[in-house]
Parts: structure tokens; sequence; C-alpha cells
């Protein structure tokens, strides 16, 4: 194949920054996607309906004024989030969901929650009106190895928290394993997953082949070949419980490449093409367009959009690296050749 036209999709879970470092990563989101769950992990985080509203804004005035891109925005959990926020962000019509980051799991995830039970005044106000909870899935018990972390999760928390409350609504985001695969598999309808490029395209020997990698460094990490196999028979199985979300995670270079490299990975400058690579690998460049336009689209309960991309089989290099703000950032695949690209 060597053209392929889709319907116009959705990236389901994104992290843009703010202010200057926003404006430098947005555009290439706003290229190819037509809305974009916003995470919420700024600093300080995005925890009130206000401060959701005004960060929308402060998106909004940064597009160009042709865009049609639109943000869908996040409140970030705490233990103190009340019933009552809940309420306000569902009235608003800009918050589409609320992230759970365990405390500590995460970049910016130290006002997390502490212990899930902390949220269930939260958790059980958005059980009952139908707001979504996207869920970070690893524990932070240090006892716990760091490859283990999301099936450690499942187990904590995940199954008792369905078990209390069955009818929430929950995306397990970036899911990395053949646990959380067939965990959500099972689940009934009101649980999802959202799956990256990169866990696609990658196992863990990325971060180690000939030195250490930190731009392949991203929580959850990178796991073994088993794991990318299952995300990738889950991913093109036309399962709607399986959506696209990229994950992409800008972080400047000085600030990956230090004693202490930031977790995430910066897909979004080609986010759309590196998943037609995963799905031609795959042998399912027919199963791309549900898994990217319409799976997430229907989760959310919002229309499903009408304009197209298309996407043409020709090779091209990407850039070293990137402006963001005042610093650089190294995109993935930086130097090295994507066999697809997006014409309009």
């Amino acid at each position: 194949m060597q053209q392929l036209t889709l319907t116009r999709p959705d990236d389901c879970h994104l992290h843009l920054r703010d202010d200057a470092l926003m404006q430098s990563v947005l555009p290439d989101t706003a290229r190819q996607f037509a809305r974009a769950i916003v995470m919420p992990n700024l600093r300080p985080p995005v925890t009130t309906t206000g401060q959701a509203q005004a960060y929308r804004s402060r998106i909004l005035t940064s597009l160009p004024t042709s865009s049609r891109f639109r943000p869908l925005m996040t409140l970030y959990l705490t233990d103190n989030t009340t019933a009552k926020e809940i309420q306000y962000a569902i009235r608003s019509g800009a918050v589409h969901a609320v992230k759970l980051y365990p405390a500590g799991a995460t970049t910016n995830s130290d006002a997390g929650v502490t212990d899930i039970r902390k949220a269930y005044p939260a958790l059980e106000e958005m059980q009952r009106c139908g707001m979504p909870l996207l869920v970070h899935g690893e524990v932070t018990d240090p006892a716990v190895d760091v490859f283990d972390r999301e099936a450690v999760f499942i187990e904590r928390v995940m199954i008792p928290l369905l078990r209390d409350l069955p009818e929430l609504r929950v995306v397990f985001e970036h899911i990395t394993t053949r646990d959380a695969v067939q965990f959500v598999t099972d689940a009934p309808d009101n649980v999802a997953a959202t799956i990256t490029a990169h866990h696609l395209l990658y196992n863990r020997n990325a971060l180690f082949s000939g030195g250490l990698h930190p731009h392949y460094f991203c929580l959850p990490v990178l796991k073994r070949e088993v794991h990318r196999e299952a995300l990738g028979k889950a991913a093109s199985s036309g399962n709607p419980k399986f959506f696209l979300g990229t994950d992409s995670a800008p972080h400047a270079q000085h600030t990956k490449e230090s004693a202490c490299g930031c977790a995430g990975i910066y897909t979004a400058h080609a986010a759309i093409e590196l998943y037609a690579e995963a799905f031609e690998q795959l042998g399912a460049l027919d199963k791309l367009e549900g898994f990217a336009s319409f799976h997430g689209a229907d989760f959310y309960r919002l229309p499903r959009n009408t304009s197209k991309i298309t996407l043409r089989k020709e090779s091209w290099q990407v850039p070293d690296d990137l402006a963001f703000g005042e610093h650089r950032l190294v995109p993935l695949r930086a130097g090295e050749l994507i066999s697809w690209k997006m014409s309009g």
C-alpha cells in the first residue's frame, strides 16, 4: 500500500506543558489531530475546573486562527478532590475526564493520590455522572520491580477499585504488558485502554542496546518483547476497547541527558506516521482508522470527526532536535528515517 486515507484521528493522551514550551509543541499535534485529551500534570497541577478552563484558553489562544484543533481538558485527582468539584467539571463542558497519578509514579505526580480510598468521594460522583477516570497504572512501592509495577497495580488497585465501583468508566492509560491487555479485554465495556506508538514499536532492548539511551526512557518503562507483541495484537484486533493515545511527553534535551533524566518520549512530531509504521509491521493497516479515529471518540461519547488526512509511503528524516521554548528537545527517531508521511 502506497497511500492511506483516514478520518482525522484524536489523541486520547497528550502532554502539552504550558506557556512558551506549549507553544513550541502544540503545532505538531494540531497538524495531525482533531482533538486531544490534555494531561493536567503541570506545576502547579490542574486540580480545579477553573484552572482547566484557564489552561484551555491558553491553548486556544496559541493556535492559529485557522486551526480547528480542540483541546479536551482533564482534572488532576488528589486525595482531597471533592464530589462538588466533579459536578463543576461536568457542568463546565470543558472537562472530559479526571487523571489518577499515584503519588510519585511519574513526571509531576508528587501531588497525586496517596491512597485510592481517599479519592472515593470524587470517584463515586464520577461513577454517578459518567465522568471517565484516566489511570496511570503503576504502583510506587519501592519493593516492586519497575518492570512489574503495572501488573501489581492491576492486582492491588484496579481489581478492588472496579469491585467497589463497577460502573466507573476507566481508561487504563499507556498500557505496556500482556497482563494489562488481558485485564482490559476481560473487563466490562466501561473499561478501555490507550496504547502508545513507542510501546508498539519498541521493547526494552531499545533502552540499553549499545549503551544507555535516555530518549527511550518513559514511564511505564518499555517492556519485554512478549509484552510488545501482546500490545500489537490488541491494537490491531479491531476491539473498540483499545485506542490511540500518544503520551507524547516533551522534555528539554538537557533534562533528559542528565544524571537523573526525565521520563517521557516526544512523539507528537510524527505520531500518526509512527502508528502507521507499527500497523504496517503488524500487517493491519486496515485496522488503523478504527484504532486512531473511531474507538477513542466512541468511548468518550464524542462525535466522530468528518475531515480526512492522507498518509503516503514516503521516507523522510526526523530532525536531530526541535525548538522547545528557549531550549531544544530530541524527538523519537531523531536523525533517522520514518517510512510514512502525512500530506493533508
